[in-house]
């Protein structure tokens, strides 16, 4: 088991870790000096035969046209997000490069740094070819519990929607509403992306499972979740771009917001959480949008 892994932020590293536990000759590409093991170049790192992407969902496009060569490589992306600039999805981005069936998703409830600390959990695996998404299985340790899936757009989608009820969910507790109003919005969130998946062409199941609801419970309910911090922050009025810069680090789910709202216009899809998340960006009053989201008109649960 021989891979690279391009992106050395907390989660390049985290799931390096879990490979070289997991016995595999597991190097990494760092753009900025690090103190991770087996450190390699881009150029070392793509003659490996499988490939791990933990880039920043917004940086993927520019550096697959810049610095990318596919030579037959089996290709993980372990990011989650939507393009802002192109709309686009990552399977969408990434088959540009290389052909689908060698590429595969990773998603599913894994914070960085309880990975690190070897803790337990259930990763799963999306992806169209049963032999690219095995290849990855090995390659994880038995504190991973691995599962596969060929819903690539379902997973995808889940994992990117998800860190955007996050920030909603972060905005419901600074203002103090109380668990109930933490759980129902989490499972209106879980509505609101599934509903968001399948006009996609995303399968109902995929939302119940890790990729869906098990990553969503995780990432809206703990403050380790860098995207829930976020809406903790704004619902505290400060300014997205203060909260930005005192974090340090990429918060998936402010671009996803702003792409899904783009999406959900262009297609005519009713996404009213998602929409919120992005009037706060701009300054909007987080109790306004509480409010909002509670005098629409009554409509049926399904």
């Amino acid at each position: 088991m021989t891979l690279a892994i391009i992106g050395a932020g907390k989660w390049g590293r985290a799931l390096q870790t879990a490979f070289l536990d997991a016995g595999a000759e597991a190097s990494i590409v760092s753009r900025s000096p690090c103190d991770a093991p087996n450190l390699t170049t881009i150029d070392e790192a793509l003659k490996s035969p499988l490939l791990v992407m933990a880039l920043s969902v917004q940086a993927t496009s520019g550096w697959l046209k810049e610095r990318f060569i596919f030579s037959g490589q089996k290709i993980l992306v372990a990011s989650k997000g939507i393009d802002t600039q192109s709309g686009k999805f990552l399977n969408e981005i990434y088959s540009q490069h290389a052909p689908i069936e060698n590429i595969a998703f990773l998603c599913g409830p894994g914070f960085a740094a309880e990975v690190t600390q070897k803790l337990p959990t259930a990763l799963t695996i999306a992806s169209t070819s049963e032999e690219s998404a095995a290849a990855f299985m090995r390659c994880f340790p038995s504190w991973i519990k691995t599962y596969r899936t060929n819903d690539i757009i379902g997973a995808e989608i889940a994992g990117a929607y998800k860190n955007v009820i996050a920030i909603a969910a972060g905005v419901c507790d600074a203002l103090g509403l109380g668990a109930n109003a933490r759980a129902a919005l989490i499972t209106r969130g879980l509505a609101e992306m599934t509903r968001f998946g399948l006009f996609f062409g995303a399968k109902l199941e995929t939302f119940l499972g890790l990729a869906g609801v098990g990553d969503l419970a995780l990432t809206a309910t703990s403050a380790l979740s860098r995207n829930y911090r976020v809406g903790f922050a704004l619902g505290r009025k400060r300014s997205l771009q203060e909260v930005l810069d005192e974090l340090g680090e990429v918060a998936e789910g402010v671009p996803t917001a702003l792409a899904i709202a783009a999406l959900s216009k262009k297609n005519n899809l009713h996404t009213p959480i998602a929409n919120e998340v992005t009037k706060l960006f701009d300054g909007g009053d987080p109790l306004i949008g509480v409010t909002s989201l509670m005098i629409r008109a009554n409509e049926k649960e399904f």
